[in-house]
């Protein structure tokens, strides 16, 4: 008999079937609201019923291609829900081909009445998703944090790999997985300990389906096989039929994205392809491009309130109101970055008095509560504010706005060959260790942080940091 659906499964399909309902519904309210704005911005709020009908059909027959797109672009698959770009990307990716197909059937048809929708309905509509799915992540993240929505998970593998998997799982900040418990290749059945947390080791690795479905699991991850096994994966997957909704192999290949992996599958063996990080070439210059013109674009505001804020700068301290320092960026060539002056004139000299209470992580010197900075420098640093004139030195070519952070030459003096990756690459404005908790990062966790971004960075990646960033700077975390 075919495997039956096991009460684990039944439940993880029920909050999924939910959670879609949710967004078709909200999707839909979207579109529709899209093609009605597009509609009324055609013919006019006063506009007679008659002269409404056709308007309606074509607004109708969008709502219906475009909601057909966002179904056959899988939008709403459970593995892109929750977490990372990917369901933003075949959002853009949907509405791009539900309007280039709409265009293309208009066109061949020499069908009137388009106009509106491209003009419209589709940045609106196309805003409206992204934020309505947002607030829907939001909220997933809530319920993940209380426990609900979640894949029970059973981790088996060798200890020392289940733990690293544990740890990793436990400090995911989207909450998608809470672990139940493991499985071990060596017998021990000593819980692992993880932050004063307790996780049970409930058996042998090679009867973890039978655990499993005891302890009603419905993901299982794979740490690592057992030796001497090579069919283990296949036959545990074949045992997890109807009562776990996925089996999630681990490897060791440290903070490779995925833009990088794909799989190709040669007569039966899959086979995980790493693409090796080009540091030139035509993405580069996309990225470079990309800096320019939001930096002008940012530059126009700036101009507006930099004179305010050089006022309030003049006003609280004597000294100039750009404070230029020396940064090292790509290749190693250095370059004098520009901030608004946040602390007072002789920081840097008085800076040897305060060595001893450095707070800072690895090479970095910083204090919660550093008394060079000004009343005025401190609200500037809160709100990222005294970094906007970064926006020049990105448009010298300088810095990129998104990268990793530009190191002090006495910084970079410290490096070993691992961390001098981060010069591959042009220092940003804002990066991962921005958006991820900026000063109160350990040092390992700063270069990780950026040495990922070096190697697995996408235009993609940065549009995420850029919208990240945003958040951060209205609810600021770890700047001082």
């Amino acid at each position: 008999m075919a495997p039956r659906v096991q009460p684990s499964l039944e439940r993880r399909h029920l909050w999924e079937r939910r959670y879609r309902r949710r967004l078709v519904a909200t999707d839909a309210a979207c579109v529709t609201a899209a093609a009605i704005a597009a509609m009324v911005f055609e013919t006019g709020v006063a506009a007679p019923l008659t002269a409404l009908a056709e308007p309606a059909r074509i607004g109708a027959f969008v709502v219906c291609a475009w909601m057909t797109l966002l179904w056959l672009a899988r939008t709403r698959e459970p593995s892109v829900l929750g977490a990372g770009a990917a369901e933003y990307m075949r959002l853009g990716h949907a509405t791009g081909f539900a309007f280039g197909i709409l265009s293309t059937v208009f066109i061949l048809a020499q069908l009137p009445g388009l106009r509106a929708q491209l003009i419209i309905a589709l940045p609106c509509g196309l805003v409206a998703l992204v934020l309505s799915r947002r607030l829907w992540r939001k909220w997933l993240i809530h319920e993940r944090e209380r426990g609900e929505c979640v894949s029970r998970v059973i981790v088996a593998g060798t200890r020392d790999d289940v733990e690293y998997v544990i740890d990793k799982l436990t400090h995911d900040p989207h909450h998608a997985y809470m672990v139940i418990g493991a499985t071990t290749t060596d017998g021990v059945f000593d819980p692992i300990d993880i932050e004063d947390h307790h996780y049970p080791v409930i058996g042998s690795i090679r009867l973890t389906a039978k655990y499993g479905r005891q302890a009603g699991a419905d993901a299982i991850v794979v740490a690592s096989t057992p030796e001497n096994d090579r069919d283990f994966v296949r036959r545990l997957g074949w045992e997890l039929e109807g009562s776990a909704a996925e089996l999630v192999l681990c490897n060791r290949l440290t903070d490779v994205a995925g833009p990088r992996l794909s799989l190709r599958p040669l007569d039966g063996l899959p086979l995980v392809q790493v693409k090796i990080p080009e540091f030139e070439g035509g993405v580069h210059a996309i990225k470079r491009g990309m800096d320019v013109v939001l930096s002008l674009l940012a530059l126009v505001p700036i101009v507006i309130i930099a004179p305010f804020v050089a006022l309030a700068i003049k006003l609280d301290s004597r000294g100039p109101v750009l404070f230029h320092q020396l940064r090292v960026g790509r290749d190693g060539r250095q370059f004098w970055m520009l901030k608004f002056r946040t602390m007072v004139a002789d920081a840097e000299m008085r800076r040897t008095e305060l060595l001893a209470e450095n707070e800072g992580a690895g090479p970095l010197f910083k204090l919660r509560s550093d008394p060079r900075v000004t009343r005025v420098g401190a609200v500037l640093r809160r709100f990222s504010i005294d970094e906007l004139p970064q926006f020049v030195n990105v448009l010298r070519g300088d810095m990129s706005i998104v990268g990793p952070r530009p190191p002090l030459p006495s910084e970079v003096t410290s490096y070993d060959g691992t961390v001098y990756r981060r010069l591959y690459i042009k220092p940003g404005i804002t990066g991962l260790w921005q958006i991820s908790g900026r000063s109160d990062l350990s040092w390992d966790d700063s270069v990780r942080l950026d040495l990922r971004y070096v190697e697995n960075w996408s235009i993609a990646t940065d549009l995420m940091i850029m919208w990240r960033t945003a958040h951060v700077m209205i609810a600021p975390k770890g700047a001082y």
